[in-house]
């Protein structure tokens, strides 16, 4: 199956910004984080198809994932 993932904030550096990856049928989030060496507790917001899940989300073709880490300001 075929995903779109989109990376903001931190996560973009050294990596990208729009991927679309190609992935076995039955994978979840973590299959997404794991190749990018981002834990799942540095993710501070995961939308699919613009909704919040965690990590262990079951992923369906043609989904977007979106992957946020913890931003601060003031």
């Amino acid at each position: 199956m075929r995903v779109t993932v989109k990376l903001f904030a931190t996560f973009r550096d050294g990596r990208f910004k729009v991927e679309e990856r190609e992935l076995p049928q039955g994978s979840n989030v973590l299959n997404i984080l794991e190749p990018l060496n981002i834990k799942p507790d540095e993710v501070a917001i995961c939308l699919v198809n613009g909704r919040d899940v965690n990590a262990q989300h079951f992923l369906n073709d043609g989904d977007t994932i979106a992957l946020f880490p913890p931003v601060g300001g003031g």
